[in-house]
């Protein structure tokens, strides 16, 4: 029997990375059921559910950077546009 891997915001970042989004969507959310307060999970979670309610004119260059990123810097370089975007 082979031990459960954590949950984590980690484990979750690794699975976007590898194109497994519903799966790292459910990890976020358990992340965010255990902390309401952490942010990255809240920002993935509103990423990977498409949550757009305030950018109706979606900026296409970022839309297809996102649907292309396969890469940790990437992944990264994203989220600081998000959080720039929604600060």
């Amino acid at each position: 029997m082979s031990a459960k891997a954590p949950t984590t915001v980690t484990l979750a970042s690794i699975y976007e990375l590898q194109g497994r989004k519903n799966e790292a969507l459910e990890i976020y959310k358990d992340v965010l059921k255990r902390d309401a307060n952490n942010q990255e999970a809240k920002i993935a979670i509103r990423r990977l559910s498409g949550i757009r309610q305030e950018f109706k004119n979606v900026n296409e260059e970022m839309k297809d950077f996102f649907i292309k990123m396969d890469t940790e810097v990437e992944f990264n370089e994203f989220e600081r546009w998000l959080v720039k975007l929604w600060n």
